[in-house]
């Protein structure tokens, strides 16, 4: 009997040796978890949903979300709010929010914590100056659990339009207000509804961002995103092409050279979007030469756009012969382009006092030479490359163009500052045009406004963009853009180049891409991977 139970326990003990490895290797043989290493120029800031830079906007969108989302061809569509009303005068919206919906750290979402936001973005209302609809609202209240009310003093058209900006009307938790209670001075932690959580945060290197289990609508498929901040365009190929990088986005975060090289390689997913807003530059109408509109003129006359276009973005934009495109709503007023004329560009310079000597190469004016600069963020690869081609054709007319690319702070400076000749300033695209983007023009931080004090006219275009703003008849709305957008043309304050496009490269085991209908935004939430 001894001996029948010794060879039982060796035949259980070799059964044993037999089946547990292949237990083993079931369990750890489970699929790794999905994550995603996606790169950009800079750090993604503080995160704070109710202010801006240095904050990346498309960051904040990954984390904080609206009451209403703009969806493909500018429709209005449910967000945090499942459905609204606007009363018969348009002074009174009133939402109904989505129930059973909490923030990442279990703090219910409702109307108390909707209206805690609102408050707070009011609270410091100069800073939003900008943003038209702040200046609308009257004040906000909750009614129970599920009812925000939205009072504005006077009927605003692009209200719900405005209210789907990634900032600064997006939705923090209660609990991470600062003790203080006010956003303005900073947050405890970017805590939003949204479908992913900042889990990890190392200033300057990176941020890792999971996927937040909690969200109340469609999850990701990618459990975890790793933003890596890689300055150099070049260097993010590179870690690209090692595999260190699944997916490059945007536009400037890379050359458009070493876009065409890896779209031509055949080993990668390459996709252009489509327009999204005007690449232009900004002249200063308020500083040195181009204080005199037929400077302004000259340099529109100059600019060989469609050489830009060919040897730069390899026809994969199209040109821009007005700020606005003509499929922006109002933007459809038959303005009257520049023609790439260099002769046209020598006369105006001419009529301006500004001369050329035979065999002198830069113009001259009672012996003070005709000297320009023109700013943009050091980090754009492709603003670089256009800058670099305006240079040579403002040369080529007789203006010394003096190229100044620098960190990103201190581009934003200069804007709110005004010590620019020129600079870049792109539009906003959708959802902020024409309305938020034309509305802004009357904020001194903006470059558009510094572009445009010196115009005789400033105060009568400020005063027809508040009028069209508030308008609520079609006719008068369309006639006073029309009246804006001529007198901006003719003054020659902005220097349109091209309609600009976002680009994507991606690994060829990323699945669900598409683009998305805002320009900052970035579709991390829809990918797949294998």
């Amino acid at each position: 009997m001894r001996k029948f139970f010794a060879y039982l326990l060796i035949a259980i003990t070799a059964l044993a040796m037999i089946v547990l490895p292949s237990c083993v290797q079931q369990q750890t043989a489970a699929p790794p978890r999905a994550e995603l290493t996606f790169s950009w120029s800079q750090d993604v800031g503080t995160l704070n949903p109710h202010l801006y830079d240095p904050s990346q906007m498309f960051a904040q969108d990954m984390i904080f979300e609206p009451l209403v989302n703009y969806g493909r061809g500018g429709e209005i569509q449910p967000g945090l709010a499942e459905s609204w009303e606007v009363a018969p005068d348009g002074k009174l919206i009133t939402f109904r929010l989505r129930q059973e919906v909490s923030f990442s750290d279990g703090t219910p979402f409702n109307a108390a914590a909707a209206k805690a936001n609102f408050d707070q973005v009011l609270k410091n209302r100069e800073e939003h100056e900008w943003l038209g609809l702040i200046e609308a609202i009257d004040r906000v209240e909750s009614e129970g659990d599920s009812t925000l009310m939205l009072y504005l003093k006077t009927p605003y058209y692009p209200a719900l339009q405005e209210l789907t900006l990634i900032r600064p009307v997006r939705f923090l938790s209660p609990s991470a207000f600062p003790e203080s209670g006010t956003t303005a001075e900073g947050i405890k932690a970017p805590i939003g509804t949204g479908p992913w959580i900042l889990a990890d945060y190392q200033k300057d290197s990176q941020a890792v961002f999971k996927r937040n289990e909690k969200y109340w609508g469609e999850k990701p498929t990618i459990e975890q995103i790793t933003v890596k901040v890689i300055p150099d365009g070049e260097t993010r190929v590179l870690a690209f092409e090692k595999g260190e990088v699944d997916l490059i986005y945007g536009n400037g975060e890379i050359s458009l050279d070493s876009f065409q090289q890896l779209r031509d390689s055949g080993q990668y997913v390459a996709e252009v979007s489509p327009p999204l807003n005007t690449r232009a530059i900004a002249i200063n109408s308020a500083r040195g030469a181009t204080q005199d509109q037929k400077v302004r003129q000259a340099i529109q006359h100059s600019v060989n756009k469609d050489a830009i276009i060919s040897a730069i973005f390899y026809d994969t934009e199209q040109k821009a012969d007005t700020y606005f495109s003509p499929e922006v709503p109002y933007a459809d007023v038959g303005l009257q382009p520049y023609a790439y004329d260099m002769e046209q560009a020598k006369a105006l310079l001419d009529a301006a006092g500004w001369t050329q000597s035979v065999g002198q190469e830069i113009r001259q004016r009672n012996g003070q030479p005709l000297t320009l600069d023109l700013s943009f963020s050091g980090k754009n690869n492709i603003d670089k490359a256009v800058a670099e081609a305006i240079q040579a054709d403002l040369k080529a007319v007789g203006i010394d163009l003096k190229l100044l690319g620098e960190e990103e702070q201190s581009w934003y400076d200069r804007q709110t500052s005004g010590e620019f000749n020129l600079i870049f300033n792109d539009t906003w695209g959708p959802p902020y045009e024409p309305q938020a983007m034309i509305s802004s023009m009357r904020a001194p931080s903006h470059a558009d406004y510094e572009a445009q004090s010196g115009l005789p006219m400033k105060a009568e275009i400020d005063r027809k963009i508040g009028e069209v703003l508030l308008s609520t008849d079609e006719t008068t709305r369309q006639q006073l853009y029309r009246e804006i957008l001529t007198t901006l043309q003719e003054q020659a304050v902005y220097l349109p180049i091209s309609y600009s496009t976002n680009v994507a490269v991606l690994h060829k085991n990323l699945s669900g891409f598409e683009f998305m209908p805002q320009a900052n935004q970035v579709p991390l939430s829809k990918l797949g991977k294998s």
